[in-house]
């Protein structure tokens, strides 16, 4: 059969590549009581609709990153009163690539990590401070965050096979979720200042330690003690009685259940493995606490 040599004449279409679809965005940081493991217990206990996502204890936003893949066009607003977390969120979101460049410059070794540890991230360029923030989350001692009463990072160097603290793919999905979203440095008290009815505010705070033996909650100097606690409840009543939507996660002791007498409370199971006494990590009994009685409120 001939070829046919009109210009005009019909070809075969042309097979388009599969188009490969960009991985949903997770924490790149690991943080203490992170709470992707959670994700499948705590989605149903979510408000069915909300107007703006408030989370203004961020951590390793596993929920944020999780309901913005969902819901890609919710306005959100993250906070922390821990700034070299802030400064870290803000430059992955501003400059992605600057951040992934100063990443190249680390290498997993004891010497290399305590002389970054040893930086004064303040007196860095904000991608340069977003880098040193990951790679000593990365590749120290369990993923913890602790600092010293000064202020001073203190977790010792970590043992791993191969940490993986430059991942490409995931910092520049986690870039893209960020993008319009509000990321500010304050106390957890200044959402009374913004969320209205209809919002939706998640605090994930420094847990109430279930022993002697697992209270970590050094993330900034000074702690969250019993105070904070108690302000931190007082808060939830106020954005409550306005009407706002809000859910918080916290250990099951007495005292939690106290604070939040009259909410609805449920029970969720975790793997922990933050505490000092091998015989007490292991699955643990939380709570998630709401100001809605169900699904819709």
């Amino acid at each position: 059969m001939a070829r046919s040599t009109n210009p005009g004449a019909a070809r075969p279409l042309a097979r388009e590549a599969p188009r490969r679809e960009s991985p949903a965005p997770r924490p790149f940081l690991k943080w203490v009581g992170g709470k992707t493991q959670l994700l499948e217990q705590m989605t149903p206990l979510l408000p069915r609709s909300w107007s703006r996502y408030f989370e203004p204890f961020v951590g390793g936003a596993a929920l944020f990153f999780d309901q913005r893949t969902r819901r890609p066009d919710m306005p959100a607003f993250l906070s922390d009163v821990n700034a070299e977390l802030v400064s870290c969120y803000v430059a992955v979101r501003d400059d992605v690539d600057a951040v992934l460049d100063a990443l190249d410059e680390h290498v997993y070794a004891s010497d290399h990590y305590y002389e970054v540890r040893a930086q004064r991230p303040a007196e860095l360029p904000p991608a340069k401070r977003a880098a040193r923030t990951i790679f000593l989350n990365k590749t120290g001692y369990n993923g913890l965050y602790r600092v010293n009463r000064s202020g001073q990072f203190n977790v010792p160097f970590g043992r791993f096979t191969k940490p993986l603290f430059r991942d490409v793919e995931n910092l520049r999905a986690c870039s893209r979720a960020l993008r319009d979203v509000s990321i500010e440095h304050g106390d957890f008290s200044q959402v009374l200042e913004r969320a209205k009815k209809g919002d939706f505010v998640y605090f994930d705070p420094p847990y109430v330690p279930v022993s002697p033996t697992s209270d970590f909650t050094a993330y900034v100097p000074g702690g969250f003690g019993e105070t904070e606690q108690r302000k931190l409840a007082d808060v939830f009543r106020k954005l409550a009685k306005r009407g706002v939507h809000v859910m918080l996660s916290n250990s099951d002791t007495p005292f939690v259940r106290e604070l939040y007498q009259g909410f609805a409370v449920d029970e969720v199971y975790a793997s922990r493995s933050v505490n000092s006494n091998a015989a007490r990590r292991g699955k643990l009994t939380e709570v998630v606490v709401r100001s809605y009685a169900g699904r819709g409120a």
